[in-house]
């Protein structure tokens, strides 16, 4: 039961709290008043999505709250936050943060929600199959074929990409093994062209120190004898100092040099010229030759073909897994037909015992709403493809109004007042079980008179099982409320509010003269 629904600059609402009864509550208000502002708040605080243009302008975020109260007494409160700015919504239960999956859950047992819209919804045959699936004594049945429908069109999936990629390297398969052999004719690795580089350095630095060397040699050993001319230039300034003493230094500077050049042409003669480079200048060009011709063919940096080489082999590797791949698919597939064709047969057999036990239901509710007491109603059970040859038989609404009809589908032949007490009766089969509140949403469109009357008998005895909350233009339904809701649209300093309080007796009674046009 929902017990007490608080909201928070959510439209034109600034801030409303909702006490409900546990029986029937009924909303009413001029058109346009703001009652589906109501219903919506409802809707999003039990999972669905709401445009971030519903909070108030001038206002950060929207705020609705709830108390749930469960069968078993304990309650939940719900509350979800949504940002203006961001259009994401937060959501907490019991105070703690949780997610939309589980306020789902939660609504889905809380509250059952019948609309103009699920009118619109009821005459959609997928739409008429599920409700038959609430009926069902075994509702596990849809979940495990669902399950075994969805694993089925995975595997497909994967089987069908396995085959188109399969055929596009089949039609490449010429090229790539061209690829690969020019590749594996050089066989080149990662960071093979800047190692050749290096060595080619090395031997050119190689190269011009033995000749610097070899130029030193001639420089001091060669035609002109440096060595040997520092000798006599040695003894010839021991002469000149004996006659100019003060020549002392420059012959000891001329010794010095000797000895110096001495120590020179030695240490050159032993400097070894083992740059590490094992290959010959001839075979490091021939080798960035091919490396360099091997680029132009392919049209790839050095390190693009290496990195290709890999991709070929796998993909020349995937050619011949592929076959063997698809045939271990095909089998999971087929057992995989195996499964869903057992779950079908079990869910149509479910659906059949669900189908006479629902439609003789049905019609006797329907009668209570005011049709023939000769009304028929029966699923007609079509078949649906799900796979080659593999049809789910899914069943559609087939009703016949009056004596001496055939069966038509609801969808084609009901009037909306018609549609409307047809899911009057059904959200009440529905509520049965788990008994949720039953949220009816103008469902008395398109009827009056006795009927309405009979609708409104109906929405008592549901109220005496569990809680409804119904919106409402016709006082012959308000004033069967335990509790009865005003939404009112008005404007203060500029600004339209609308607002929702509780009436008092003689408001009710002034409530209902309005709506009989009495004012």
């Amino acid at each position: 039961m929902l017990e007490l629904l608080r909201i928070r600059d959510l439209a034109l609402i600034e801030d409303a709290e909702i006490e409900f009864a546990p029986g029937m509550n009924t909303l009413t208000g001029e058109t346009g008043a703001g009652k589906s502002f109501i219903l919506r708040a409802i809707d999003f605080l039990t999972g669905q999505r709401m445009a971030p243009d519903m909070v108030r302008p001038g206002k950060e975020q929207a705020l609705v709250e709830a108390i749930f109260v469960h069968p078993d007494g304990h309650e939940s409160i719900v509350r979800r936050v949504l940002s203006a700015e961001t259009g994401r919504s937060r959501v907490y239960v019991n105070d703690k943060l949780s997610s939309q999956g589980i306020i789902r859950d939660l609504g889905a047992t809380m509250i059952l929600h019948t609309s103009q819209h699920a009118q619109q919804k009821l005459m959609q045959p997928a739409y008429q199959c599920a409700v038959l699936d609430t009926f069902l004594k075994d509702k596990s049945l849809p979940r495990v074929k669902d399950s075994i429908l969805t694993s089925l069109r995975e595997l497909l999936a994967k089987k069908e990409d396995l085959k188109n990629k399969s055929a596009t390297l089949l039609e490449k398969k010429d090229f790539l093994e061209f690829q690969r052999a020019a590749i594996d004719k050089v066989a080149p690795y990662p960071g093979e062209e800047d190692e050749l580089l290096k060595k080619k350095n090395a031997l050119r630095k190689q190269d011009d120190a033995g000749k610097c060397i070899e130029n030193a040699m001639d420089i001091m050993r060669g035609k002109a004898d440096l060595v040997g001319g520092l000798a006599d230039l040695s003894a010839e300034m021991e002469r000149v100092c004996e006659l100019f003493p003060d020549y002392e230094k420059d012959r000891e500077s001329v010794v010095e040099f000797k000895h110096f050049l001495d120590e020179l042409a030695g240490r050159l003669r032993a400097q070894p010229m083992d740059f590490e480079v094992e290959d010959s200048i001839d075979d490091i060009e021939s080798r960035l030759f091919d490396l360099s011709k091997l680029k132009r063919k392919l049209g790839r940096t050095l390190d693009q073909i290496v990195d290709m080489q890999k991709e070929i082999e796998d993909n020349l590797n995937f050619l011949d897994s592929c076959a063997i791949e698809i045939a271990q698919l095909e089998r999971k597939e087929k057992e995989l037909v195996e499964k869903l064709t057992t779950a079908l047969e079990a869910l149509y057999e479910a659906r059949k015992v669900a189908d006479k036990k629902l439609t003789s239901r049905i019609e006797s509710e329907l009668k209570q709403l005011g049709f023939s007491d000769h009304v028929r109603v029966e699923f007609e059970f079509q078949p649906h493809e799900l796979y080659p040859g593999l049809n789910e038989m899914r069943g559609r609404l087939m009703w016949i109004p009056n004596p001496g009809q055939s069966a038509q589908p609801l969808d084609k032949i009901a009037s909306g007042g018609e549609l409307s007490r047809f899911l009057l009766a059904i959200a009440g089969l529905q509520g049965e079980a788990d008994k949720p509140s039953l949220i009816f949403d103008e469902i008395d469109s398109g009827i009056g008179g006795a009927t309405l009357n009979r609708v409104g008998e109906k929405m008592q005895e549901l109220a005496d099982r569990q809680q409804l909350i119904v919106i409402t233009h016709w006082p012959q339904l308000a004033k069967l409320a335990d509790r009865h809701f005003l939404i009112h649209k008005g404007v203060v300093n500029k600004e339209t509010f609308t607002t929702c309080r509780q009436l008092d007796a003689p408001e009710v009674e002034a409530e209902l003269s309005r709506m009989e046009g009495k004012e």
